[in-house]
């Protein structure tokens, strides 16, 4: 299968495109009745597949190697599940003037969802960042998300009608967390295979999302929560996330910056601790949110466009900064994964340490 190419001057994910489409389709042909229980069973096992993937992809050795660079790891991880909600909460000021209260909690949920790993890594190495911090940073945010997503959900959205309890919990565990693990511990024997047919399953990951999301907007149209949406709310929408997009992204390079952290660590840090993934949130908000999923995960897919959207041209400025002399050894790795709608380049430069430019400041 050929893949998908875009001018670079029009940063428009075509994935999204298929995300629209398959909205589309869920508008036109909502899934009733016996359809319905076939998609939301092929949708459950299509999670646990997903979440198995993500376990059998993870290197155990490669996060523990990153570990000694665990500063900027720790900045990563407090951007994305303390800042992040924080600011979340901030917005609940803006209900019911500008946001009604179900598209207010589908924006808190897209603060507590994890930082995305293919899309920081090839921003990185666009921007002439630190690669290897951006892959374990991505990494640890992915991982830890399976585990603090869902009990951050049930914190604070538990008493808000977002249907969260020890069932929703248990059922992330079941879920999401078991299929990791058994990824993680056949990763041993199932890591090359998974590594040859990377471009087969990364379709597999992208047919399993589209499902989700699919079923996810039939249980809504068939629900009528659309009904309760209308264009001057989602402009609304639109606006407040364009400005936690900014500040975050203002967040994360100053702040670095203060800290004291290289340049090549404060672009790691901006694009990791900014973004927040679709293929981690949308399978959360249909497990934890069911019948109210499509209304809870619009503002994360309205968001991860727009993130694309203005990394691409940060990335862009960013490469053309000058660049700190290092020692470090450098060597070429293969060509990455493709998901969430940016190809890591072909070849990408890596520090043999895995640890970055440390404490250097640029």
């Amino acid at each position: 299968m050929k893949r998908l190419h875009r001018p670079s001057w029009i940063p428009i994910d075509p994935y999204v495109l298929l995300l629209l489409g398959t909205v589309g389709l869920a508008a036109l042909l909502p899934a009733r009745g016996t359809g319905a229980d076939l998609a939301s069973g092929a949708s459950t096992g299509a999670i646990a597949f997903l979440f198995f993937l993500y376990g059998a992809r993870l290197s155990t050795r490669e996060a523990l190697d990153g570990l000694k660079h665990w500063r900027l790891h720790a900045t990563v991880l407090a951007c994305t599940f303390l800042v992040f909600p924080a600011l979340g909460l901030a917005t609940g000021g803006l209900v019911p003037v500008l946001l009604t209260d179900p598209l207010y909690q589908g924006l808190l949920f897209l603060t507590l969802v994890p930082s995305t790993i293919q899309s920081s890594i090839a921003f990185t190495s666009i921007a002439r960042g630190n690669v290897p911090a951006a892959i374990c940073a991505g990494s640890f945010s992915s991982l830890a998300g399976i585990v603090l997503t869902p009990l951050l959900a049930a914190a604070l959205l538990g008493g808000s009608g977002g249907g969260f309890s020890g069932g929703s919990v248990a059922r992330i565990v079941l879920q999401l967390l078991v299929p990791f693990v058994a990824g993680q511990l056949l990763r041993r024997w199932i890591g090359g295979f998974v590594a040859r047919h990377r471009k087969v399953l990364g379709l597999v990951d992208r047919g399993s999302i589209l499902l989700v999301v699919y079923t996810a907007f039939s249980e809504g149209m068939v629900e009528g929560v659309w009904h309760r949406v209308s264009p001057a709310r989602l402009g609304g929408l639109l606006a407040v996330e364009a400005v936690l997009l900014a500040v975050m992204l203002l967040l994360t390079w100053y702040g670095a910056k203060a800290l004291r952290f290289g340049r090549e660590d404060r672009i790691a840090i901006q694009f990791a601790g900014s973004k927040k993934s679709l293929a981690a949130g949308l399978p959360m908000a249909s497990v934890l949110f069911g019948a109210q999923a499509s209304l809870a995960v619009l503002p994360l897919m309205l968001f991860h466009q727009m993130q694309l959207m203005v990394c691409a041209v940060i990335a862009k400025r960013r490469s053309h900064d000058p660049v700190e002399d290092t020692s470090d050894a450098v060597e070429a790795v293969g060509e990455g994964e493709e998901a969430e709608g940016v190809t890591v380049p072909e070849r990408v430069v890596r520090s043999r340490t895995g640890a970055g430019t440390g404490r250097r400041s640029g």
